[in-house]
C-alpha cells in the first residue's frame, strides 16, 4: 500500500523501477523495524547505567524513593529485548548504529519515560511479573515512544519514505510486544517480512496489476460512488479500494471474504474513522456485481 501510494504521487511510470522501488521499499521497512527495535535495548542499556550511577551516590533523588530502583531495568520484556544476541548480530550485519551516533534522542525518550504516569505507577508498585512488565513496555511504546515528535523528525530526516513506513513499523512492533511470552526465542522479535519468494512475487504482481489498471480501476471506484467527487475520496482510502479490486479480479486462490477483511483492517490503522465503512460497502457491491457478470472466478474448496 506504501509503496503504490509513493508511486502514484510521483507519477513514476516505469514498470522496472516500480518493481525496484518496491524491493528497496521491503528491505528499508525492515531497517526501520531494527532500529525501533533496538531503540527499546538502548533504553534499557542507558537506564541501567544510570542506575550504576545513581548508586554510588551518597545521597538519592527523591524521584528514585521508590521500593526497587532497579525495577525498570530488571523489566523481564525489556532484559530479553537488550540480550537479544539476533537482533544485535542484524544490527552490526547492516552496520546499524543510529542510536550510538544520536545517543541525545535516547536520552530525550527516557526523560519522556521517567516522567511518564506509566513508568511512575510501575515503579510504585511493589512487585511485577512478566505481564505486568510486559503492560509496561507496550504503553511505554504506545503512549510515549511511538508518538515522539523528536523520533518523528528524527526518521524524516534521515530518510524521507521512513516517514510512511512508521506507522505500519510501530504498529507491527506493539502487535508482538502485546503478544510476547517468556518462552518466546530471540527470533519471535525478528519477523521475516517475505515468508518466500512467493510472497515477493505476490507483492509484486499485485503492484503491477494495480498500477497498470490504474484507469480503469478508477472508474470502477467512479461508477459506485455516484455522489462522492473523486478529489474528496482520501487518497489512502482510492490505493487500498484499487488493491482490492486488482486482488479480487487477479488472485483466484484468495477467498473474496478475507480480501474484503484485509483492506478494511488496513482502512482502520491508516485511514479516517470512516473509511472502513465506505470501502466495505464499495466492495460489497463490486463484488456482487463480478458474480453476476461471471468476472470473479475463485478456486479451491470452502471459497466464497
Amino acid at each position: 500500500m506504501q509503496c503504490i501510494y509513493a508511486i502514484t504521487q510521483s507519477k513514476e511510470e516505469s514498470l522496472d523501477k516500480q518493481e525496484k522501488f518496491l524491493a528497496l521499499s521491503i528491505k528499508n521497512t525492515y531497517t526501520l523495524y531494527l532500529l525501533m527495535l533496538s531503540l527499546l535495548k538502548e533504553l534499557h542499556t542507558m537506564a541501567a547505567e544510570r542506575v550504576e550511577r545513581s548508586s554510588n551516590k551518597y545521597l538519592q533523588d527523591e524521584a528514585e524513593n521508590v521500593p526497587d530502583r532497579e525495577k525498570f531495568v530488571n523489566n523481564r520484556l525489556l532484559v530479553r529485548i537488550a540480550g537479544n544476541e539476533m537482533l544485535e548480530e542484524e544490527l552490526k550485519k547492516r552496520k546499524l548504529k543510529n542510536w550510538y551516533y544520536h545517543e541525545e534522542y535516547v536520552r530525550i525518550l527516557l526523560k519522556k519515560i521517567e516522567e511518564s504516569s506509566y513508568y511512575k505507577d510501575y515503579m510504585a508498585a511493589p512487585s511485577s511479573d512478566f505481564e505486568s512488565d510486559k503492560e509496561l513496555v507496550a504503553e511505554l511504546f504506545k503512549e510515549v515512544i511511538a508518538p515522539n515528535d523528536q523520533i518523528y523528525e528524527y526518521f524524516e530526516d534521515d530518510q524521507l519514505t521512513w516517514v510512511d513506513d512508521l506507522p505500519l513499523v510501530n504498529t507491527s512492533l506493539l502487535k508482538l510486544i502485546k503478544k510476547a511470552k517468556p518462552d518466546h526465542f530471540d527470533s519471535y522479535f525478528l519477523p521475516k517480512l517475505m515468508k518466500d519468494q512467493e510472497d515477493m512475487d505476490f507483492a509484486k504482481k499485485l503492484l503491477v496489476k494495480t498500477l497498470l489498471n490504474n484507469a480503469s480501476l478508477v472508474k470502477e471506484i467512479e461508477g459506485k460512488t455516484p455522489n462522492w467527487d473523486k478529489d474528496r475520496i482520501a487518497d489512502i482510502d482510492a490505493v487500498l479500494l484499487k488493491m482490492a479490486i486488482s486482488e479480487l479480479l487477479n488472485f483466484p486462490s484468495i477467498p473474496e471474504r478475507v480480501t474484503i477483511n484485509e483492506y478494511l483492517e488496513i482502512a482502520k490503522e491508516y485511514s479516517t474513522p470512516k473509511s472502513s465503512i465506505f470501502i466495505n460497502g464499495i466492495l460489497d457491491k463490486l463484488v456482487k456485481e463480478y458474480k453476476t457478470e461471471g468476472k470473479l472466478k475463485k478456486i479451491g474448496r470452502g471459497l466464497l
